[in-house]
Order: structure tokens, then C-alpha cells, then sequence
């Protein structure tokens, strides 16, 4: 095998570790998530005991095995139609710091995968692009700094200025050319602050304790410009920016998990998701973080959440649930979330789904919100 062809393997493998096992048919047994339960010892643990830091923990954190920069956003063009974006940068560790090679123009220690993806009505389209890097050196195909802010790979990138404290962004991605170009230009501001899931930033994914340092950037309003289906449009909306690291995200029992990151009409904004397994005596581990309008913590907390699957429908060969019963007795929410269309499958290196979602109060079915849904191990 040449070098470049052991190079691309590597590449590949690593970055089909971030967030699962290789694509398996429907029937197949559940997968563990690429070992993120066990033989993490030699990597960064993720605790409660070590806060967040800033700008620091905007940057990378190459001694933990898994990271990811994640937007999603809910906008709408010029003539009013809805529609739908993300990007998401994952880093993933390849080795443990102890074992790291030193650095040179071959050594590989951390491997890049980055998506892309736009959708508006029954259209959906999607890219991915992989690079590598070492840890030590902060120039490449692909990497993060944190001050200034700068994430990219090849010339995706997501920049914010030094003066802006992780509060207004660029965002610059496209894929294709001539009648199949697709991407976007977007400035991204925020108008809240950053939120924190957890016990000072660590978010447990277990009863067991596992988890990751997690917090979000829920407040961002944007504006700038899509190209889609040939055409350039003006946009504007809402953002979603998710940043998240970990060497034991999950217990190998755990299949999946189905993540929802809302925007209510209201003001207040609403993390929550369900882990298949995880829980207490087997069943799912359940957790939310609901926000008032100016940030502050409204409910959060595995016991005041119900999420159950409504309905369901074929996609990519899977039975996909599409529309979701999400119930929050403390706040004395009962809400229906479900997906504008089912065809927001990701035919990348890692499949999954991820699409926009609209949010209705379950009584009434008046719409109160928008939203994100990323399900994975289906």
C-alpha cells in the first residue's frame, strides 16, 4: 500500500471513529460508538472538577479524544420559504498524549472531518471534507485557535475577531461548481451569552458519570447569503453554535442518541436529547436545559424531561422518528417537534440525520418555535 493510500486509511478511520461505527444494514446489531466507553484511560478525562476557561476552551483540546464545533441554524430567504443549515469541524485524537509522535511534516497525532449541509423543502444536499494534523503545530489543512478565534479545513472556516469574545462570526463554506455549487456566507452575532450544560460545564451522558465538557452559544441571529439548487439568495434567522470534548462520551451499551437544540417564539431557547441506554436499570438517559430569553436557567435535569418518539418514517432504509412528543412537567410544557421533511439523511463517512424541525404546542398545534434534530445509530 502506498503512503498517500495509508494516509487516507488512517485519515478515514479516525474520522469514522468520531461518531460511531461504519455504516452497517438496518438489521445489524447496535454498534458501541468507536470505543469512546472504554480503553480511554490514557487520554484527558472529562470532569466536573476542571471549569471552563475562556477564550482558552474556544481552542482545541488535543489530550481529550473527541471534539467537535457544531452550528446549526434556522433561516429564511428572501422570498420568506424556510430553510435550513450546518457545519460542524470534529477533531479526534489518535493517540494519547504520553504516545504522541514528534512533530515533522508526516507525523499525524489528530484527524479533521467537517460537514456541510443545506436544505429547504424537499431538497437536501450535503459535503464532507477530512484532513490531518499534529497537535503541536498550529498551522495546516485543518485546526482551531482560540484568540482570535479561527476553525477551518481547506478554506471552510469560522472566524470571530480578536475583540469579539467568541460573540460575532463569519462563516464561510461551499461545495460543487457551476448548477451544483452549494454553501454559504454568513455573519453570525450574538445576543446572549454563552450557556454552560452542567455542573460547571460538564454535562453527564450516564448515570454512571460519563460525559463531556459542554457548552453552547444558543443566541446567534444571522444574516448573509445561500447558494442552492443554482441560485444565491439572502437569508436571515436563527443559530445554534455547540462546542463539545471528551474521551468517554459514551458506554459501548449506549446505540445512539437523538439531540434537539430549539428556538421558541417566546425567547427562551431549549437543549435536550435522549441517549439510547445509559439510564438507570438499562433504560435511556434523558436530559434538558431550558433558558430564558436573557440566559438564565430555567429547568435542567434528566427527571423533569419526557421524549418519545410519535411516529416514524423509511429514510436511507431506516425507520427514522420524525416527529417527537416532548413534555416538560415543571415548566408545564407539552410540545410536538417535528421534522419539515424526512429527507435530511447524511450520506457521509458517519451517516445520520440531521434537519430542521418545527416546534407546536401539543394541545393547540399553534407553532411556537424552530429548531434542530440530529438523530444517530439508526
Amino acid at each position: 500500500m502506498s503512503r498517500q493510500r495509508r494516509q487516507i486509511l488512517l485519515i478515514t478511520l479516525g474520522c469514522l471513529a468520531l461518531m460511531g461505527c461504519q455504516e452497517a444494514p438496518p438489521t445489524a446489531e447496535p454498534q458501541g460508538f468507536a470505543g469512546l466507553g472504554q480503553d480511554a484511560a490514557a487520554f484527558a478525562q472529562a470532569d466536573a472538577s476542571s471549569p471552563l476557561r475562556f477564550p482558552q476552551d474556544h481552542g482545541p483540546h488535543p489530550d481529550y479524544r473527541i471534539e467537535w464545533w457544531y452550528l446549526t441554524a434556522n433561516l429564511e430567504d428572501d422570498q420568506g420559504e424556510p430553510l435550513g443549515l450546518q457545519w460542524t469541524l470534529f477533531r479526534q485524537a489518535l493517540t494519547p498524549p504520553d504516545e504522541r509522535p514528534a512533530p515533522s511534516p508526516w507525523a499525524v497525532d489528530q484527524v479533521w472531518m467537517a460537514h456541510l449541509g443545506v436544505s429547504q423543502g424537499e431538497t437536501h444536499v450535503a459535503a464532507e471534507r477530512f484532513a490531518r494534523s499534529h497537535s503541536e503545530q498550529a498551522n495546516g489543512q485543518a485546526g482551531v485557535k482560540a484568540a482570535p478565534f479561527q476553525a477551518w479545513i481547506d478554506d471552510w472556516t469560522l472566524e470571530s475577531p480578536a475583540d469579539a469574545n467568541f460573540q460575532t462570526f463569519s462563516l464561510n463554506a461551499h461545495s460543487g461548481e457551476g448548477n451544483e455549487r452549494f454553501g454559504y456566507e454568513l455573519t453570525l452575532s450574538a445576543q446572549g451569552p454563552l450557556v454552560w450544560h452542567g455542573e460547571n460545564g460538564f454535562n453527564a451522558k450516564t448515570v454512571e458519570g460519563q460525559g463531556s465538557h459542554y457548552y453552547s452559544q444558543p443566541y446567534l441571529q444571522i444574516s448573509g447569503r445561500v447558494t442552492l439548487n443554482g441560485k444565491t439568495r439572502d437569508v436571515s434567522g436563527q443559530g445554534w453554535l455547540d462546542r463539545e470534548w471528551s474521551s468517554q462520551l459514551l458506554t459501548p451499551e449506549q446505540t445512539g442518541w437523538d439531540w434537539f437544540s430549539l428556538h421558541l417564539a417566546d425567547g427562551r431557547k431549549l437543549m435536550t436529547y435522549r441517549l439510547r441506554g445509559g439510564g438507570h436499570g438499562g433504560d435511556d438517559y434523558v436530559f434538558a436545559h431550558l433558558l430564558s430569553a436573557d440566559g438564565h436557567t430555567e429547568l435542567i435535569g434528566p427527571d423533569s424531561v419526557t421524549l418519545t418518539s410519535l411516529a416514524t418514517q423509511a429514510v436511507a432504509g431506516r425507520d427514522i422518528p420524525t416527529r417527537w412528543s416532548l413534555t416538560l412537567p415543571d415548566a408545564d410544557m407539552q410540545l410536538v417537534v417535528e421534522a419539515r421533511h424526512p429527507n435530511r439523511w447524511m450520506p457521509t463517512s458517519v451517516p445520520y440525520w440531521e434537519g430542521d424541525v418545527v416546534v407546536r404546542q401539543a394541545e393547540t398545534q399553534e407553532n411556537i418555535g424552530v429548531g434542530y434534530l440530529e438523530m444517530t445509530g439508526y
